[in-house]
């Protein structure tokens, strides 16, 4: 994990930069972190973008507790997971960190809803979508136990063209991270979800 410092480092430094408190945390890898409109796409949420590159579920759960100690968010939004899986990890084991990850946000935030973006079927990790597909149901199913409390948001199906091929035109030119056309669908399906989950629109 000591590849992350110097990234961890910095997000200790966002809470006071911020004009506002923030209410909804936003964490998990690159897909998060790279998303350089959040602040304007999603100012309703009041959001703090604390992604970090090239994480994965098992750095999330690694670094929680350091990295959220200064917060007392309203809601809990997470994108991990796909980078686990592009190191060689199973499904299987995805969804253990993600049970890991569920422990943390219990201890640290149990009042809090989650709402976990599924992996995306990026262009270049094609070869690895049956994973994903399995990895997304594994954690849609710990998901639905919470009766409500937590969320799965389906971003997989929607990135998917009629052939059910990855839409290219939602990835950058490296295919796997999006575009801006890639974080409009997403601004898109978020805001539309918390409309209908949290009444905030």
């Amino acid at each position: 994990m000591i590849w992350y410092e110097n990234d961890v480092k910095k997000l200790e430094a966002v809470s006071g930069t911020l004009p506002y408190t923030p209410e909804t945390i936003f964490y998990g890898s690159s897909s998060i972190r790279l998303w350089d409109g959040m602040y304007d796409d999603l100012k309703l949420l009041r959001p703090v973008n604390l992604g970090f590159g090239g994480s994965t579920l098992a750095a999330c759960v690694w670094f929680f507790d350091r990295i959220m100690q200064p917060y007392a968010p309203k809601h809990f939004v997470c994108y991990a997971g796909e980078n686990d899986l592009g190191d060689g990890r199973t499904p299987e084991e995805v969804f253990l960190f993600f049970c890991q990850f569920q422990a943390c946000l219990q201890k640290r935030f149990p009042d809090v809803p989650l709402t976990y973006i599924s992996i995306k079927p990026s262009l270049t990790r094609w070869n690895l979508g049956e994973q994903v597909r399995y990895t997304n149901e594994l954690i849609k199913a710990a998901i639905e136990k919470t009766n409500g409390k937590q969320h799965f948001l389906n971003i997989f199906d929607h990135m998917l063209n009629a052939n059910g091929q990855p839409v290219k035109e939602l990835y950058e030119a490296d295919g796997l991270h999006l575009s801006k056309k890639g974080y409009l669908l997403w601004k898109e399906l978020l805001l539309d979800h918390f409309a209908k989950s949290f009444k905030i629109s």
